[in-house]
């Protein structure tokens, strides 16, 4: 092998465990704090937390997610990491104790939108890694389709409109689902090589398609 094919390689070598180093730590973090967060929501129901208001929720996420970006390259990153999902691990303790005592089938509704989350997480990441498909182009569409959601359901929310709060619940389903594949094929392909944000992004994608879930589940699913 001549010196150009073996630097090439190297580079590639050198790639390709670069990438995997970052999916595994990405997949690690993402667990510790998926586990956290239910470790949070169990707290707020445990002790009867109530709902907190959805203003507040967005002022201290947007908050957090702003100091963890700032602060992904240094240990305190993986803190704010922490502190952001048990956050959303609180907020989302009231809200599934919610639907457990105001719908007779409450329980079978969340555990229901539970495993279509686990099933439609795992299988989107692993067609996304065993695939190896470039699903960059999703990015445009995926920005203007969760920023259009994400305003329309304030509108929702201002307005006290439930209509138009159930379509912006199916536009997420549709946006997590897409930017589960996104972010996958990024670490895959080397486009993300920070593993906080890779963490977070994954974790919102989760977080917001299971409460997606749970609002179709319980509007469609109410005895």
């Amino acid at each position: 092998m001549d010196r150009p094919q073996a630097a090439y390689a190297t580079i590639t070598q050198a790639s390709a465990l670069q990438t995997n180093k970052v999916l595994r730590n990405t997949y690690i973090l993402l667990s510790a704090t998926l586990l956290f967060s239910a470790a949070m929501a169990g707290v707020a129901i445990a002790v009867g937390m109530p709902i907190i208001n959805p203003f507040v929720t967005l002022l201290v996420y947007f908050g957090l997610l702003f100091a963890t970006a700032k602060t992904r390259n240094s240990g305190a990153g993986i803190a704010f990491v922490f502190a952001l999902t048990g956050f959303m691990g609180l907020t989302l303790g009231p809200i599934i104790s919610l639907y457990v005592t105001a719908l007779p089938n409450g329980s079978q509704i969340v555990m229901t939108a539970l495993g279509i989350t686990g099933m439609t997480f795992l299988g989107l990441s692993a067609y996304a890694v065993k695939s190896g498909r470039d699903f960059s182009f999703m990015g445009g569409f995926l920005t203007v389709g969760i920023l259009g959601a994400f305003l329309l359901g304030i509108v929702a929310l201002v307005f006290q409109m439930p209509a138009l709060s159930l379509a912006v619940s199916a536009m997420f389903v549709l946006a997590m689902g897409g930017l589960i594949l996104f972010q996958t094929s990024q670490i895959v392909r080397g486009g993300e090589t920070n593993y906080i944000m890779a963490t977070v992004t994954l974790y919102i994608s989760i977080y917001n398609l299971f409460t997606s879930l749970l609002h179709l589940l319980g509007v469609f699913g109410d005895e």
